[in-house]
């Protein structure tokens, strides 16, 4: 199927950051791949977006290791926790972009998820750094191979106020790239005022919505849970936060493709979204995480995401704008 000119394989792709790079490097502590992916066939999605990449590795909150090795378990776990918990309907996270830098991963990874259809999230702090990770995608990866790259301009995680660079960032790095681009949109900033400017700066498509700005404290200390202090809230929580700001695009005039996510798990899930006018849906936190003991039911989870894959790839589970739903 296309949006625009992103060509997917169907209408349900996978959210960035939850599947890692596509690929693991240790089967057995998958590190940045939900342990419930193993189980799916990711080649079957409409795309998988990787992890968002930078100039540089980069170590955010937490790590750029994925080599763990059983005894080590232990410590990764705790790490972890400085990262990432549950809250009431969904996670809040502060990994901080932390990836392995972008010669790495189209060196390391890409060779190796050429069966999939991928999305390469970039993320950056000044449009040159942008306009350096576009080209450095282009000089590796033929044209049509991917489906897009996604300009990650909108983290919370990271400290830094994207406002300041994103109309240089799409002024500059929009037009170098030989891939559509899609830009991901925060719900805690002016998307309907982003989404225009990357309409005017011909971007392809739109992400919405990144995670939630959100906070946990220590009940008994105030101490913050998560090293970053604040973290992106995702998950259950916030799939009417989604389905509001997609709505409100759409309201809005904006008729670029919309890529949902949000909460979403089932197909219902995904029927809302298209009702509210989006083009192609996510799967991010809520189907991909689960609390520690819980991945021991990750073969039963995959069940339920190959269910849900099967119904979009064969009926599309998508309502005519206007119309019945079908």
């Amino acid at each position: 199927m296309r949006l625009g000119d992103i060509v997917l394989r169907n209408r349900l792709v996978t959210s960035s950051s939850l599947l890692g790079y596509g690929v693991s490097n240790t089967p057995l502590l998958p590190y940045g791949m939900s342990p419930i992916s193993l189980f799916v066939p990711l080649a079957e999605f409409g795309a998988v977006t990787t992890r968002t990449l930078t100039v540089e590795p980069r170590e955010g909150h937490f790590t750029t290791r994925d080599d763990w090795s059983l005894p080590e378990l232990p410590g990764l776990l705790r790490r972890y926790g400085t990262v990432l918990r549950g809250t009431d309907g969904g996670w809040i996270n502060a990994f901080g972009w932390c990836n392995v830098g972008i010669d790495a991963y189209l060196r390391d990874y890409y060779p190796r998820t050429r069966d999939q259809r991928v999305i390469i999230s970039l993320g950056g702090f000044s449009a040159e750094e942008f306009v350096t990770l576009v080209d450095r995608v282009n000089a590796v990866v033929p044209v049509g191979d991917i489906a897009a790259v996604e300009l990650n301009v909108s983290c919370h995680n990271v400290n830094f106020d994207f406002s300041t660079i994103l109309q240089d960032v799409l002024d500059e790095a929009v037009p170098r790239s030989n891939h559509p681009v899609i830009l991901k949109l925060s719900p805690d900033n002016d998307y309907l005022r982003n989404a225009q400017q990357a309409a005017k700066a011909g971007v392809s498509a739109l992400t919405a919505i990144n995670t939630v700005k959100a906070l946990r404290l220590d009940p008994r200390t105030g101490t913050p849970l998560l090293a970053n202090r604040y973290g992106g809230l995702s998950g259950r929580a916030i799939k009417p936060i989604g389905l509001r700001v997609v709505s409100e695009l759409r309201e809005a005039g904006v008729t670029l493709p919309i890529i949902a996510t949000g909460g979403i798990r089932t197909v219902d899930d995904c029927r809302e979204y298209f009702w509210a006018g989006a083009d192609a849906v996510s799967l991010g936190s809520a189907t991909w995480l689960a609390s520690y003991p819980g991945y021991a039911l990750a073969p039963v989870r995959a069940l339920h995401v190959r269910r849900v894959l099967r119904a979009i790839r064969r009926h599309g589970a998508r309502p005519v704008r206007g119309g019945p739903a079908r």
